[in-house]
């Protein structure tokens, strides 16, 4: 009887991976370093290369269910772990924005050649480069191959305001809006045209990332993508952090706070642009105390969370129906791996069963949180992220073992300064004054922060 409790409670913390019912097929090295070359299913691919996703993930005994890890993501100190530096580059949009971009490592420190793979990073709701779940991933990723780490370039997408990105019109970045990582992307291509690109999203740029590869359809510049800690359905997610007491005091109230946080530290900013309809809807809804995420979402996001069309929206459901990414998965046309906690308190749905497209991979772990996954480390009391050695696995083998079979995108050219595809007239991009050195570690503060 113990031997079967054990069996049986050993499954129960293995990730449960769902394919779609006819796995797409690439090419891959049949080893590392190999030029044979072999087609296999997605589904083969994923078990010879990521080992970690068939194998146990148990929450640390003290952090066992997903309030203490999402809380742990959101109170422990990280400051001294994962630490990334970055150089930074700030893009201008047509129309008037800045993003900025974090590149790792800096020049000062290394240089890599310019066909290195780029781990090209979204992060979440108000966060940027310096979050610990984003450093977790690109500390070993772009640790050099003779130090244990897989040697790549990392390049974090900081959205519009935020982590000290100036703003520099009156539009702002949402779940829906695809065309800041489109340009990005642009960008970064016409940097690197040799390298492969690989995206990976954390809470809400998962969205943004997932919205984006479906959009691009078979012509996406990145070779594959991953999605962590997706919100997915955001009318669903949303009616359950507002019904719930403990969600709609802690979680929808404090991203809503840090939100408007991040306006107000761009007030100067953007009263350069009173007659705007964000202007406007700041003066009048800001001053509001103790705002829950729909509120904040109905006052601000709806109207100024992107480009017209399709924005302003009459109501913030409306945004989260027209911004969800469950209903894109179907678009996907390159290797594309999800991971979803069952018991995250705030991206709290999963689009199991709502695809069969063979190129989606969708894995769901019995705890974690929200961007958690902590285990118990070698160490007493020591945690350590279990979601790096599944992330890792997945970016080294579509990094290297992957073979690509063709160029995608769009031909890129200047047009008046600004990067455009062949085409396409109404995005571009140019870079502008700014940026200097970042360490990872300094950051924006704030209940719930990055998430």
């Amino acid at each position: 009887m113990g031997c079967l409790f054990s069996f049986f409670s050993a499954a129960y913390y293995i990730p449960k991976l769902f394919y779609g019912p006819t796995p797409a097929t690439v090419s891959a090295r049949t080893s590392a370093g190999s030029k044979a070359i072999e087609r296999v299913s997605l589904r083969e691919f994923l078990e010879l290369r990521c080992p970690s996703l068939h194998k146990e993930y148990r929450p640390a005994w003290w952090l066992n269910n997903g309030h203490l890890q999402t809380a742990y993501c959101v109170l422990g100190d990280f400051s001294k772990i994962d630490r990334v530096e970055y150089d930074r580059k700030l893009i201008r949009t047509l129309d008037g924005g800045t993003i900025g971009l974090d590149f790792t490592p800096p020049a000062q420190e290394r240089t890599l050649p310019d066909d290195t793979p780029i781990v090209v990073v979204l992060h979440g709701l108000t966060g940027g480069s310096h979050e610990s779940y984003v450093r977790s991933i690109l500390a070993p990723a772009c640790t050099p191959v003779e130090q244990g780490g897989l040697g790549y370039r990392g390049i974090v997408v900081n959205f519009r305001g935020c982590a000290g990105v100036p703003v520099t019109s009156p539009q702002l970045y949402s779940a829906l809006h695809t065309d800041d990582i489109r340009v990005a992307v642009m960008f970064i291509t016409k940097m690197y045209p040799r390298a492969r690109l690989i995206g990976v999203g954390f809470s809400l740029g998962a969205n943004v990332l997932t919205r984006y590869v479906a959009q691009e359809g078979p012509n996406c510049r990145l070779a594959a993508g991953c999605a962590l800690g997706s919100p997915w359905d955001l009318l669903v997610s949303s009616d359950r952090l507002e019904s719930r007491f403990l969600h709609r005091h802690i979680y929808s109230r404090g991203m809503a706070q840090n939100l408007s946080n991040l306006v107000a530290r761009h007030k100067d900013e953007l009263a350069k642009f009173p007659d705007s309809m964000l202007y406007k809807s700041m003066q009048t809804s800001l001053p509001k105390k103790n705002m829950t995420l729909l509120e904040f979402d109905d006052a601000i996001t709806r109207i100024a969370g992107g480009s017209s069309p399709p924005f302003p929206f009459p109501s913030a459901r409306d945004y989260y129906i027209a911004g969800s990414s469950h209903n894109v998965l179907g678009d996907i046309q390159v290797p594309f791996l999800a991971v979803s906690s069952a018991d995250d308190p705030i991206a709290s749905t999963v689009p199991i069963g709502e695809t069969d497209n063979g190129w989606v991979v969708i894995a769901v772990t019995n705890g974690g949180g929200h961007l958690g996954w902590f285990e118990a480390g070698k160490r007493f009391g020591q945690l350590e992220r279990w979601i790096r050695k599944p992330v890792i696995e997945w970016i080294r083998a579509v990094g290297e073992d992957l073979v690509l079979e063709a160029n995608r995108g769009r031909p890129l050219h200047e047009v008046d300064g600004f990067l455009k595809e062949v085409g396409r007239d109404d995005i571009g991009c140019k870079e502008v004054e700014g940026g200097g050195h970042i360490v990872g570690v300094e950051g924006e503060g704030g209940l719930l922060a990055g998430l």
